[in-house]
Formats: C-alpha cells, structure tokens, sequence
C-alpha cells in the first residue's frame, strides 16, 4: 500500500510542478525594444552550485548578455550572477562565461542563421522550470533608430486610442 500512496504523491507533485513550475529570475525587456525576435530557444545552463543558489535568492542581470558559438558549442557571455553572501573560497566569479546546453540540430541551425549579417543571440529571461535553471535565447536583428521609434509610436497609439475607447464606454454607461 505505500506504493499506492508513493504513487498517488509523485502524480501530485507532477500537476503541481505543471501548473507552476517556472519561476522567473531575470528577464532582458532591453532586448524586445533593441530587436527584432526572429526566433526563441529554451536550452540549459551549466552552473556551478553557489550559482545556483545565488539564482535561487532571485540575484541576476541580463543586461549587457549576449550568446556566442565558439567551437561548435554556444557560451552565454556577460550575464552577472553576483556571488553567493554564504559562499567560501569555491565561490563563482560574477560575470565568466557559461555553457548553453542545446541539442545538435538546434546549434546547427543557429550556426547557420548567426553567420548572415546583423544577426546575434540574446539572452531574454532566466528561470528556473521545475527546478532546473533555463535561459530563453532569441535569435535576434537589431532595429535601427527609426525602428524604435516607429515602434514607441505605435505603442503610445494604441494606448490612446484604447483609452478613448473606454471613456466612451464609460459615457455610453452612465447615459444608460
């Protein structure tokens, strides 16, 4: 009977890691108004343990990241996880240089798409899914200027024109 239970608890334990299994730590909002997303990809990160446990306490910055690929494999560069408080001598330093793990045909692909012009990886966010740290990267193009400023003007817009909408809901309420 306790492997009844076992069971009965493990398939607990997977619906609730389903439902909320993806804890967010840092995310780049940088990066969507500087590029142009092509392309996402999930991929792990090899850590060291007080990295992780500095992740853990919700410490990082995507701020000035940016993925390569160096030999066949892609490094994640510039991303600061700031060193662990109860860390010793073992302790990581902020900002080296991390492995991406990607399947074969993902960093095939990316090869090949990274060597035309104006194309780069960018970090947008670290999190950790079902106790696992993640790191979504996008292929991305950079926009010029004129980009993002066409693109604020949209947004800015929208906004007014959403709220226009809602005030003449508003009026068309209260006349009701």
């Amino acid at each position: 009977m306790a492997k009844k239970d076992d069971k009965k608890k493990s398939k607990a334990d997977k619906a609730k890691d389903a439902r909320g299994g993806r804890k967010l730590i840092a995310q780049n909002k940088k990066a969507r108004h500087d590029y142009h997303i092509l392309d996402t990809y999930e991929c792990g990160i090899a850590l060291t343990g007080t990295e992780v446990k500095s992740l853990r306490q919700g410490r990082a910055s995507l701020a000035d990241g940016f993925a390569q690929l160096d030999g066949g494999e892609v490094w994640l560069h510039n991303v600061h996880i700031p060193e662990y408080a109860q860390g010793t001598w073992t302790n990581h330093t902020a900002r080296r240089k991390r492995k991406l793990l990607l399947h074969r045909y993902e960093i095939d692909k990316l090869i090949g798409k990274t060597q035309e012009t104006g194309h780069t990886l960018v970090p947008l966010q670290l999190y950790f899914l079902n106790g696992r740290a993640k790191v979504e990267i996008a292929l991305a193009k950079g926009k010029k200027e004129y980009d993002k400023r066409h693109a604020l003007r949209e947004r800015q817009d929208r906004r007014e024109s959403d709220r226009a909408m809602a005030a003449a809901r508003r009026r068309q309420r209260v006349k009701v």
